[in-house]
């Protein structure tokens, strides 16, 4: 066979994989949105399923000599090229990890999953706690599995699944730096507030469909189709589907109506990220998202660096009143905007402000790793995470609901993902600032409720690139330098210390 016959194989191959992995996502999406408690055993063994499909052809034998042939001599422009690379990595994760595995992990997280939420809101961290159990040693075994094939630590092979080319090594560095540079810093911006008057809160209750209307506005103006998409409803916001079929769901608060808005214009992001991934290449390695460091640079910018702007809040406040009738102070710019960056001390990841937010995932990343080296007990973890948070952030957690329960990550198996929120942050930084220095028009277009000069910028030198380079590679052909924190604490203090 010649090597362009055999990369032909293997791009069908590729596609059938892609099109098992978006039943799966489907799956899940019920699972989080529709499906009725009672069906959790079903679906687990319909996922569990699904799994066990696609690792089976992912690792049919036929892939390596296929593989070997097309890298022998193929021939290719260079997203083929890249193509071909990332299915050798794809493959590489594959093989480490026998089917039996994959079954056992699919099941161990969806009844963890499942335990997990009813332990969260019960605050009853020992409910959940032998299932955790479970997934905690199925995920050493993967990690151990990936790391002989990958010649990489155990954390970095895990961390390899959702920032290809990730390294622990320079993660330490960028956290350590952070958690000295947050002190000092936060005790500036705390004072800062101090001083001036408090924003005012306005008042509710905002009914759900109100809400439900105003997330529908905020998102279609950032570019959300939804004749492709839907908006629904979840206990952990999250983002799925094909980019012809979006999925973005959020939570809804009565007495607070940004809760829901800010989750739908970050999963928002993501969503516009999908969907701007090159047509030609779907369902194929190099046409997929870059990673979840990407992933979550997509979802920050409009979160956290478009939609918290003071150039926004001139279109969106006006907007956010009518939608609830509201009138009086609260309802000003002024007011609305320094709300919604307004930084304090909390419990909660998901609502944290970008300050404090990075102490979260450092938190995280520090206790996960612990945990999966064996210096931390799960039966310590409540504790260990309320010292931490204290050591960090100088607050104590009332409740587990609030402290180690409060995140769904860790009971459906994600282990070496919360590294790529920070990561995220930082790089969402850097686009923006070097975005708006290059096109003045963004700031002017969220003046006004127009996202296109951002997307436009985004799409051409973020979606478009999909997975044909790295991370680092896509960061420094967008921005003219390798990642770094220089522009996250550059936009931070022009931010809260102007």
């Amino acid at each position: 066979m010649t090597s362009v016959a055999a990369y032909e194989h293997l791009e069908a191959h590729w596609r059938r994989l892609s099109h098992i992995g978006d039943a799966i996502s489907a799956l899940h999406w019920d699972q989080s949105v529709m499906m009725p408690p009672g069906g959790a055993a079903a679906r687990a063994d319909q996922i569990a399923t699904l799994s066990v499909l696609r690792h089976d052809v992912m690792v049919d034998p036929k892939i390596e000599d296929l593989l070997s042939e097309a890298e022998a001599g193929l021939v290719g422009d260079s997203w083929q090229i890249a193509n071909l690379a990332e299915m050798r990595r794809l493959w590489a994760h594959a093989t480490a990890v026998p089917g039996s595995l994959v079954e056992a992990m699919s099941k161990a997280g969806s009844h963890c999953e499942t335990m997990w939420r009813d332990a969260r809101p019960n605050s009853d961290f020992a409910l959940v706690l032998p299932a955790l159990r479970d997934v905690l040693t199925l995920t050493r075994d993967i990690a151990q599995a990936k790391a002989e094939v990958l010649n990489c630590s155990e954390y970095d092979a895990l961390l390899d699944t959702y920032e290809p080319g990730g390294q622990s090594d320079r993660i330490d560095g960028v956290f350590s730096d952070y958690a000295e540079f947050l002190p000092d810093f936060l005790d500036d911006v705390l004072c800062r507030q101090d001083l001036a008057s408090a924003p005012i809160s306005p008042s509710g209750p905002f009914p759900v469909e109100q809400q439900r209307a105003l997330c529908r506005l905020m998102s279609e103006s950032v570019g959300f189709d939804f004749n492709a998409g839907r908006l629904d409803e979840s206990l952990h916001p999250f983002s799925t589907g094909v980019p012809e079929d979006s999925r973005i769901t959020t939570r809804y608060d009565d007495d607070d109506y940004t809760f829901a808005l800010m989750g739908v214009l970050h999963e928002t992001g993501h969503a516009m990220y999908e969907r701007g991934r090159p047509s030609a290449w779907r369902n194929q390695p190099v046409g997929d998202a870059r990673g979840m460091t990407m992933h979550e640079s997509q979802s920050l910018i409009v979160e956290m660096q478009a939609c918290r702007s003071r150039a926004f809040y001139d279109w969106a406040a006006p907007v956010q009143r009518n939608a609830f009738g509201g009138f009086g102070a609260a309802w000003d710019v002024d007011n609305l905007h320094r709300r919604a960056i307004q930084v304090e001390r909390g419990f909660i990841r998901v609502d944290a402000d970008e300050v404090t937010y990075p102490a979260h995932i450092i938190l995280r990343y520090r206790l996960e790793r612990a945990m999966l080296s064996g210096d931390l007990l799960l039966s310590d973890l409540p504790g260990a995470w309320n010292d931490e948070l204290k050591s960090l952030l100088n607050i104590t957690p009332p409740d587990d609901r609030r402290g180690c329960l409060q995140d769904i990550h860790w009971y459906d198996g994600a282990w070496g993902y919360f590294p790529t929120y920070t990561l995220g942050a930082m790089t969402a930084a850097q686009f923006f600032e070097t975005a708006t220095a290059q096109d003045p028009d963004i700031l002017a277009g969220l003046g006004r409720g127009d996202f296109a000069p951002l997307m436009n910028w985004l799409r051409e030198n973020v979606h478009s690139q999909a997975s044909s380079k790295s991370t680092d590679a896509i960061i420094e052909q967008a921005t003219g330098r390798p990642l770094d924190d220089a522009a996250f604490k550059r936009h931070l203090r022009a931010r809260y210390l102007p």
